[in-house]
């Protein structure tokens, strides 16, 4: 079977990483015809816009997408792509799995937790306004439908991959009304999986308790705002974002892509695809290609243990086409 699947290099060292993870997966066996579309500040003065029309074509018609990172100014300049792709596609789940591997360096072991986010509210609705010249105001908005969708998701994850508990990560404490309805939901929706442990931390012990016992945690399902932190925390365990692989799933369509940005003061050949490559096996169990995805993940691990042929920022000298090159030969 060939799979027809959207490619989106982005900006800095996107280009870089998506061309390393596609040729790892073309190595795996499975038969994949690439449309690659353009996104982020490369197309602006051409289209007017960083997120032409013929991108959201693409990936309805494919249904799948593998996305590089893209650049968005901090206070300035246009809305984030990201924000913008899962809101007009309806990606309302963010799954970041964060697992430790040998040979990265990191504080810690044995780490393997899924961080379940809720992509299309909170505070990322982007409703936001000045109140006068010395004020502004920013408006959460949470729903009951959106929340246990979101929850449903997360179970439904945990029985799939045989994980045993499911953690509620809020502010209910504070935000009754908002995160209150969260908790509630989560909370209605655990009791369909009775075979699942459930449980609910606020946030900011929830941030002391990764750092403490990040081995005690499986599934973890949020509000938009606090996944897009504890992601980043959680993957600060395992060796940082470039070893972190992340997807935003709607009810037709999926964009896999890394956690991390775009870094354009990266040189040519230094990125690390380590991230965009583990994006490419979830991307391949997600079409059913689960053998070649383990295939591939095993080759990465080993590549990682060995030590020899890593990039920069895991401690090595090899160049990002060096690296891949090397996954590639274990295949």
């Amino acid at each position: 079977m060939t799979y027809n699947i959207t490619l989106i290099p982005g900006d800095g060292i996107g280009p870089q990483v998506t061309e390393a993870a596609k040729m790892v997966l073309e190595a795996s066996g499975v038969e994949i015809n690439w449309e690659i579309v353009e996104a982020g500040e490369k197309v602006i003065e051409k289209y007017g816009t960083p997120l032409p029309d013929y991108v959201i074509d693409s990936i309805k018609r494919n249904r799948v997408a593998l996305k590089g990172p893209v650049t968005t100014p901090i206070g300035i300049g246009f809305r984030s792509i990201n924000v913008a792709l899962r809101q007009s596609l309806k990606l309302y789940a963010n799954v970041r799995p964060v697992k430790s591997y040998k040979g990265v360096p990191s504080r810690y072991k044995n780490i393997d937790l899924v961080i379940v986010r809720e992509n299309t509210e909170g505070f990322y609705t982007g409703i936001e306004h000045m109140v006068g010249e010395d004020a502004a105001e920013s408006i959460k908005i949470i729903t009951r439908k959106a929340s246990e969708r979101i929850a449903k998701f997360a179970f439904e994850l945990a029985r799939k991959e045989e994980r045993r508990k499911v953690t509620a990560v809020h502010k209910a404490n504070i935000m009754k009304y908002t995160d209150g309805l969260f908790l509630d939901c989560v909370r209605k929706i655990s009791q369909e999986y009775p075979e699942i442990i459930f449980e609910d931390v606020i946030v900011d012990a929830m941030s002391m308790k990764l750092i403490q016992t990040p081995q005690d945690y499986e599934v973890l399902v949020m509000p938009n705002l606090y996944g897009d932190i504890l992601s980043d925390l959680a993957a600060g365990l395992v060796g940082g974002l470039g070893v972190v692989p992340g997807v935003n799933i709607g009810e037709k369509e999926a964009v896999f892509e890394p956690a991390h940005g775009s870094a354009p003061e990266l040189n040519s050949n230094m990125a690390n695809p380590t991230a965009t490559i583990l994006s490419g096996i979830m991307m391949l169990r997600y079409l059913g290609e689960r053998e070649a995805a383990d295939r591939v993940e095993k080759a990465v691990a080993k590549i990682l243990k060995d030590g020899k042929k890593l990039t920069p920022d895991l401690g090595g000298n090899a160049g990002t086409l060096e690296y891949t090159k090397a996954i590639i030969e274990i295949l």
